[in-house]
This record gives C-alpha cells, sequence and structure tokens, in this order.
C-alpha cells in the first residue's frame, strides 16, 4: 500500500476480512457485532491509523453531530452542573454540544434556540421560561428534531429530566412544621414565568394547609430586589410576622440572610430559612444553610441519555422522577418563644395581602 495514500474505510474492511458495512457500524458504534468481529475491526483500524473524518460523517448521514443546549444562567451553579453532566454523557458518543444561556428571558429562549436550530443541530436539551409555548420548540419538533427540557416538571408533548417539585416543597412544609413554626413565607423570583416556582410554592402550601399551619405568604420579588440586600431587607420587614422563609432557590436563600442581617434579625432565632437546590456554597457559609438537595450533574446525564437514545430512532419516554433529599443546615431551628411582632415589629396583617403576594389566576 502507498505509505502516502489516505486510508478508507474499504482498507480497515479489507484488513479485518468483513464487509465495509460491518466495518462501519463498529467504528460508528451503530449497530450489532460480535466481538470477534468487533475487536478485529478495531485492531485494523488502529494499525492502519485510520480514522473517521466528522464531516464526512456528517455529510453522508445529513447530522451535524452538534446538540444544541439552553439553560437560563450558568452563573448558577446548578445549571453549571447540569451542563457537565450533559457533557460526561455525551462523551464518546461523538456528538458536540453547544451552549446558549438567556438569562431568563422568554424571547431570549426564543432567539436562542432558533439561532441553534440554524446551526443544525440534531437535537436540543433546554430548561427556558415557558417551553409549552415556545415556537421556537415547535419549529424544532416540526422539523422531527427531539427535545428533551431539564428541570421542568412534566408537561404534555415533552420528556423532561427534573425533580418533583410539588413533592419536595411539600417536606419543606414538613420540617417547618416539625420544628414549631406556624406562620412562612415563600419567596419567588420570577413567579408568574416559572413553573419550577409555581410548582414549588403549590406543595408547600398544601402541606401547610395539611399540617394545620397557616397559607404562607408568597413572596413575589425582583432580580434587582434579589441583588440589593438593603431592598430585600425593606421588603422583609413587611413580613416580620413569619417565622420561616422558604427561597424557591439557594441564592434566593442565601440573599435573605445577608437581609435579614441588616434588620437586625438573627438566623436562624428570628428566622429560619430553608432554599432549594442543594449548590455547595450553602454549606460554606458561616450558618450553613438547610436545603432540598438534588443532584442537577444526574439530571444532565439524563436528559442527555433520552436524546441520544432518540437520535438513534428509539421513541422518547417520559423519564421518571430524580431523587431529592433534605439537607439540615444552621438556617433551620424552632422559632423563639414569646411575641414575635413585640421583637420585630409591626406585622401587616394576613388579612390584607400586597400586591406582590396575589397569585396569579389563570
Amino acid at each position: 500500500m502507498n505509505p502516502n495514500a489516505k486510508i478508507t474505510i474499504k482498507d480497515v474492511a479489507r484488513e479485518a476480512g468483513c464487509g465495509v458495512a460491518t466495518a462501519s457500524r463498529v467504528l460508528n458504534n451503530s449497530g450489532p457485532a460480535s466481538a470477534e468481529v468487533r475487536e478485529k475491526v478495531e485492531k485494523a483500524a488502529r494499525e492502519l491509523g485510520f480514522s473517521f473524518s466528522a464531516i464526512g460523517r456528517a455529510l453522508q448521514s445529513s447530522k451535524t453531530m452538534t446538540i444544541g443546549c439552553l439553560v437560563p444562567s450558568l452563573a448558577n451553579p446548578v445549571f453549571a452542573e447540569a451542563v457537565h453532566g450533559i457533557q460526561m454523557e455525551l462523551t464518546g458518543s461523538g456528538y458536540q454540544l453547544l451552549i446558549a444561556s438567556s438569562n431568563y428571558d422568554g424571547e431570549a429562549d426564543n432567539d436562542a434556540v432558533s439561532t441553534l436550530l440554524a446551526k443544525d443541530v440534531d437535537g436540543l436539551i433546554v430548561t427556558m421560561v415557558a417551553p409549552d409555548r415556545s415556537k421556537a420548540l415547535k419549529a424544532a419538533k416540526s422539523r422531527g428534531i427531539p427535545v428533551s427540557l431539564m428541570f421542568h416538571d412534566p408537561l404534555d408533548g415533552f420528556v423532561t429530566a427534573h425533580v418533583d417539585n410539588f413533592e419536595a416543597a411539600r417536606e419543606v412544609a414538613r420540617q417547618f412544621a416539625d420544628h414549631g413554626h406556624r406562620r412562612t413565607g415563600f419567596l419567588a423570583l420570577r413567579f408568574a414565568s416559572s413553573d419550577r416556582s409555581r410548582n414549588r410554592y403549590a406543595g408547600f402550601h398544601a402541606e401547610c394547609r395539611a399540617r394545620g399551619l397557616a397559607d404562607p405568604e408568597l413572596i413575589e420579588i425582583s432580580e434587582a430586589e434579589a441583588g440589593t440586600p438593603q431592598k430585600l431587607s425593606e421588603i422583609l420587614r413587611e413580613y416580620a410576622g413569619i417565622t420561616a422563609i422558604f427561597a424557591s432557590n439557594d441564592f434566593l436563600a442565601i440573599a435573605v440572610q445577608k437581609a435579614a442581617r441588616l434588620l437586625g434579625w438573627r438566623v436562624p432565632k428570628d428566622l429560619s430559612v430553608i432554599g432549594f437546590d442543594g449548590i455547595e456554597i450553602g454549606q460554606m457559609l458561616e450558618v450553613p444553610l438547610a436545603t432540598i438537595e438534588t443532584e442537577p450533574d444526574v439530571m444532565g446525564r439524563q436528559a442527555a441519555r433520552s436524546l441520544l437514545f432518540a437520535l438513534q430512532g428509539r421513541p422518547l419516554e417520559q423519564l421518571p422522577a430524580l431523587p431529592f433529599t433534605f439537607r439540615p443546615g444552621a438556617t433551620l431551628s424552632a422559632p423563639r418563644t414569646g411575641s414575635h411582632d413585640d421583637d420585630r415589629g409591626a406585622t401587616r396583617s394576613p388579612s390584607v395581602p400586597s400586591p406582590k403576594t396575589q397569585l396569579k389566576q389563570g
């Protein structure tokens, strides 16, 4: 053989003593082959120095061997860990990941998905504001491009890697009740546009009622308020009568602790706090955070695995909910005895909810 000649799959097949189709199946890992044949083909490829051209594979199969991934933010460790899980699952598959983020913006979601589709990605893994209303996702499905969601609770027509937000939030209510709290609050960011936040509130609300607790106050704040301890402390002052807050994610729970200090409140003596996600930094705080711990890297792996199955022609099937655990922390204790209102200022009457606490209907 001419040492300068380009090695082809025909050369590998000839050296291995098999057909070209068999050699292709082995090297593409796209079909059955006996262990003996697989060993011969792989040995021949190594000895001949053969490697598939990614461009050639794409042209032959009409695939780009890319998968688009959209998450709200890579600054939040939860989503960064999920992306890492996706990448680990894709290792060895031949697929490359194209990553976009939208900063929790619905229009940016659709723009990002449209851009990924314009790059002819073979599949999508997304976390977005409203996947069930996304025109870009509908376009993807109409083109036969498989889609896996992450973090969303199950939605009709979609496969999603998720934890059961409703059940996880019920566990938070049980923890507060077991520690003797009667009046609680749920702190949310982007409540109207986040199915995760709404389902967590619904589960928390349901279990509070089941345990005979007062209905939790719904405290919806903006990004600016969440990122400014002084502004958040002014909002919390309006809810001085509650003894515990369930924050819809760990970042908000950490923000609550900062705001509480500005008010002279001690966590957990004056205010207990539980978060959601279980990010590592929560354990490194001076007052380690009590939280619902999830496994976002496993979620990413599950979403990627389901997508790979779909790309191999298997039907997408709804995924089972992933486990969650309650992680105890120093931000949770029994409420102080005595009059809460006398110690921390006037309490707004629960019978007159502020506009921020009104649950949107419809």
